[in-house]
């Protein structure tokens, strides 16, 4: 029995050693859905009132709108956020899905949370909110502290029309916009995005505008909505080889049972 325990030991210590690097759940998972009207450039600004979709903005700095009425007559909305803290993991869990129709007339077409492929977005800063240059109508992002952004200067615009867009890690300054996308870069890797000093929020929103250039808006005649799930701080799923590597030790356990058996 004790020579059998010996012959054993170095494998459970490996099998032991797999199951201990393996992270099974998430710490805090958040489900989201971003709706065409939800507007990056209105993120924290609990001191504007958003008017009625018939009515002109007539107060402040605004987006602006569509002179006359749109068939959807869609009123700009919030964008929602979850809380988090300095230096949080934001990574996404599950590709972001759906589609949203950015022109007059109820769609399609609908174009998904990578954004409309036939052309850039360049559009400029709102307050505190940075401009956008990337992909049309995408699913964006950004942080913020507990402040209303209207009095910050806004940072710099970071440009997604490279590579950047396709960064498998990001860490942007606070009222900087981000590009998320469908959340999974090109080699199939899940994004994270790091919360920058003082950050207290992450915003989850559209970035819009007339032909998506220039001053914000445009985002009256928006139907449609992406959804995305991400986790704060969670470990990665096990990928594939680390199950095939923990089956080979759990498989060398029985093999040694099986000849123990057998003497």
């Amino acid at each position: 029995m004790h020579t059998f325990i010996h012959r054993l030991r170095p494998v459970i210590a490996a099998a032991s050693l797999l199951t201990a690097t393996i992270s099974w759940g998430a710490i805090e998972s958040h489900d989201l859905t971003i709706r065409g009207s939800d507007a990056i450039f209105l993120a924290g600004r609990t001191d504007v009132v958003i008017p009625a979709a018939s009515d002109a903005w007539t107060t402040g700095s605004h987006l602006i709108r569509h002179p006359g009425p749109t068939p959807e007559e869609i009123q700009e909305s919030m964008p929602s956020f979850i809380n988090v803290a300095a230096g949080d993991v934001i990574r996404v869990l599950d590709p972001a899905s759906g589609g949203i129709n950015f022109f007059n007339g109820f769609g399609p077409p609908f174009f998904g949370p990578a954004g409309s492929t036939t052309g850039g977005s360049d559009l400029t800063s709102l307050d505190g909110i940075s401009g956008y240059k990337g992909p049309q109508g995408a699913l964006a992002g950004v942080f913020l502290n507990d402040d209303i952004p209207n009095g910050a200067v806004a940072p710099g615009t970071l440009d997604f029309t490279g590579a950047l867009a396709d960064a498998g890690s990001l860490t942007p300054l606070l009222g900087q916009v981000f590009y998320i996308g469908s959340g999974v870069t090109s080699a199939a890797a899940f994004k994270q995005f790091i919360a920058p000093t003082g950050a207290t929020r992450l915003f989850f929103a559209i970035p819009d505008g007339f032909g998506f250039g220039g001053a914000p808006g445009a985002y009256d005649d928006n139907d449609g909505a992406y959804r995305i799930v991400v986790g704060i701080n969670q470990l990665p799923v096990p990928e594939a080889d680390t199950y095939a590597m923990l089956a080979l030790g759990l498989g060398a356990l029985v093999m040694v049972a099986r000849r123990r058996r057998t003497l």
